[in-house]
C-alpha cells in the first residue's frame, strides 16, 4: 500500500505542476530556465545519492557501469529511432504543434523516471524507494508546469493541453509498476537501478542542461542546479 501511494505520488507531481499553466501564460524564459536547472539537481541528487550508492551496495562497481551504459546507450537510440519534438521553450514559440510528437518526446524522458522509482522499491533497499519517487515527484512538478505551458503557447486548447500531459504523466506510472515487477529479480536489480541512473543522467546533460543555458540564462541556471541538488541532499539527511 506504501509503495503503491509512493508511485502514485510520484507521477502526480506532472499533474500538479500542469494546473498553474493554465493559468499563468506570460512566463519569462529565465523563469523557465531555472525550473529546467533545478530538476537537473534534483535528477542528479537521484541518482547520484541513492541510486548509484545502492547499486554498488548490492552488486560492485562492474555491474554499474554496464548498467548506466546500458541506460545511457538506450537512451540514445530512442532519441534516434523514435519520432519525437524536441521541446523549445522559447517565448517566442507560436508554431502548431502536433502533441503527438510532444507525447513521444516525454516518454523518452518519463519511462526511465518510472522505471527507477519502481526498482528502487523492488530493490527493499532501506527508505530507497522513498527517496527515488519523491525527488521524482518534485523534479515532475517543474516538468508538467513547462509541458502544459509549452503545449498552450503552441496553441493547443488548455483542456486539451492538461490532458496531454496528464497523460505522459500515466505513461511514467505504468513504467513504475513494469519496474516493480523486478520485485523476485534480485539478480536483475542492481542493473536496473544502474540503468535507471544512467538514464536519468543522460536527461540531464542532454535535454536539461542545455535547454537551460539557451537563452543566455547560464548563471542562474548553475545556481537553480545547485539549490536542486542540495534540496535532495539535504531532504534526505533530515529523512534519515
Amino acid at each position: 500500500m506504501v509503495v503503491n501511494l509512493g508511485i502514485l505520488i510520484s507521477a502526480l507531481g506532472t499533474t500538479l505542476g500542469a494546473v498553474p499553466a493554465l493559468l499563468l501564460s506570460n512566463v519569462t524564459h529565465r523563469i523557465k530556465d531555472n525550473l529546467l536547472a533545478y530538476s537537473a539537481g534534483i535528477m542528479v541528487a537521484a541518482s547520484t545519492y541513492g541510486l548509484i550508492p545502492s547499486t554498488l551496495k548490492l552488486s560492485n562497481m562492474i555491474v554499474l557501469v554496464i548498467g548506466i551504459l546500458l541506460g545511457t546507450t538506450t537512451l540514445t537510440l530512442l532519441e534516434i529511432s523514435l519520432p519525437h519534438l524536441e521541446i523549445d521553450h522559447s517565448v517566442h514559440a507560436n508554431q502548431k504543434t502536433n502533441p503527438f510528437l510532444l507525447i513521444a518526446a516525454m516518454a523518452i524522458h518519463n519511462i526511465p523516471e518510472g522505471m527507477s522509482v519502481g526498482i528502487s522499491y523492488a530493490s527493499h533497499l532501506e527508505d530507497l524507494g522513498s527517496l527515488v519517487s519523491f525527488s521524482i515527484g518534485i523534479q515532475n512538478i517543474p516538468e508538467g508546469f513547462l509541458v502544459c505551458l509549452f503545449l498552450i503557447t503552441n496553441q493547443i486548447p488548455k483542456v486539451q493541453a492538461l490532458l496531454y500531459t496528464v497523460f505522459t504523466a500515466g505513461i511514467e506510472l505504468v513504467s513504475s509498476f513494469i519496474g516493480l515487477q523486478l520485485n523476485n529479480q534480485l539478480d536483475i536489480i542492481p542493473y536496473g537501478l544502474a540503468f535507471a541512473a544512467g538514464s536519468m543522467l543522460f536527461v540531464v546533460y542532454k535535454e536539461l542542461i542545455p535547454e537551460s543555458h539557451g537563452d543566455g540564462n547560464e548563471r542562474s541556471a548553475t545556481f537553480s542546479f545547485v539549490i536542486g541538488l542540495l534540496t535532495m541532499i539535504f531532504i534526505t539527511e533530515v529523512s534519515g
